[in-house]
């Protein structure tokens, strides 16, 4: 079950152990994972907390005065979990699903709290002014902020930031121009990307009309948090088809290139690529006895496995 937990996650499970113990209750409760929460003070669940306006003294004073009593009997080995808490777990998982990360931490579980309509936990939280839209949007700022320090680490989309620009990245470090009077056509694009299925939108118009522009605002308003859930931790990357044909002058080894990023694309799962001149696909990379760029990747887009903007 907690194969994805952080070492944070984890904690936070542990520390509500204690707590249930610490109160001699024969069961682990969403107001244990609260105080779980406030113990865990670098944590970024606590963070969000704090952000909302919330006192951690409060907090703790109102789960303290609605925790039943201690048990007359002793439960031996590891406390058992109450449907709620385990509700709140799935909750989580879910959370992370939706926002596009691999792993459970601690703002995770805070996010299945504030879900979790029944417990005590969540109850106090959300009457004390804490908010699951609001807990979302710092979620992905509080990670995003943290993520500078993790570039040290090895890319796990190495080929993709050699043959492509990170739209993101530009829009977090302030390298992309603010866009003016593109809102509907942006709007237009977010619903086709929040599509279930048909979701590659393809912007048209004459050279120089500003469809490059949109996708910035896109990456703008992803930074932003102004985007559909499901879109809050996407990456947009320009592709650039010149970079990857460059070179390729021996049969296979465009084909080779495109594959690795392909791949990439696919098992990071979080990336929408922005193809500009979309035309220049068809034929590209073509040798004699080989495939073009358009119908490799055709099959990945008409599987879902990989999003795409095309202009």
């Amino acid at each position: 079950m907690f194969e994805r937990f952080t070492d944070k996650g984890r904690k936070i499970i542990i520390l509500a152990r204690e707590e249930a113990e610490r109160h001699q209750n024969d069961y682990l409760g969403t107001e244990h994972l609260v105080l779980a929460i406030l113990r865990e003070s670098d944590g970024i669940a606590l963070m969000i907390l704090k952000k909302m306006g919330l006192s951690t003294e409060q907090i703790r004073l109102e789960i303290e005065r609605n925790l039943p009593g201690g048990g007359a009997t002793m439960t031996f080995g590891e406390i058992p979990f109450s449907p709620r808490v385990k509700k709140v777990i799935e909750y989580g998982v879910e959370e992370a699903r939706l926002l596009g990360h691999n792993h459970i931490g601690s703002e995770h579980l805070l996010l299945g709290l504030l879900r979790e309509e029944e417990g005590i936990g969540g109850k106090i939280l959300r009457s004390l002014g804490a908010n699951l839209l609001t807990a979302r949007q710092l979620t992905v700022t509080f990670l995003r902020k943290s993520a500078p320090r993790e570039r040290d680490r090895k890319s796990n989309t190495p080929a993709l930031d050699e043959f492509g620009r990170d739209l993101t990245q530009m829009a977090q470090e302030g390298q992309l121009d603010p866009v003016i009077g593109r809102a509907d056509e942006i709007e237009r694009v977010l619903q086709i990307l929040s599509r279930r299925s048909k979701n590659n939108p393809v912007l048209i118009g004459e050279s120089g009309v500003g469809k490059t522009a949109i996708v910035e605002g896109l990456a703008q308003r992803i930074i932003q948090s102004e985007v559909p859930d499901n879109l809050l931790s996407r990456r947009v990357i320009a592709l650039d088809l010149g970079s990857l044909v460059a070179g390729t002058k021996y049969r296979g080894q465009f084909e080779e290139r495109l594959k690795v990023v392909m791949k990439e694309i696919v098992q990071a799962g979080n990336i929408i690529i922005f193809i500009d001149e979309l035309h220049t696909l068809v034929g590209a990379g073509a040798a004699e006895g080989s495939i073009d760029a358009s119908n490799m990747l055709k099959p990945a887009l008409s599987r879902g496995e990989i999003q795409c903007i095309g202009a």
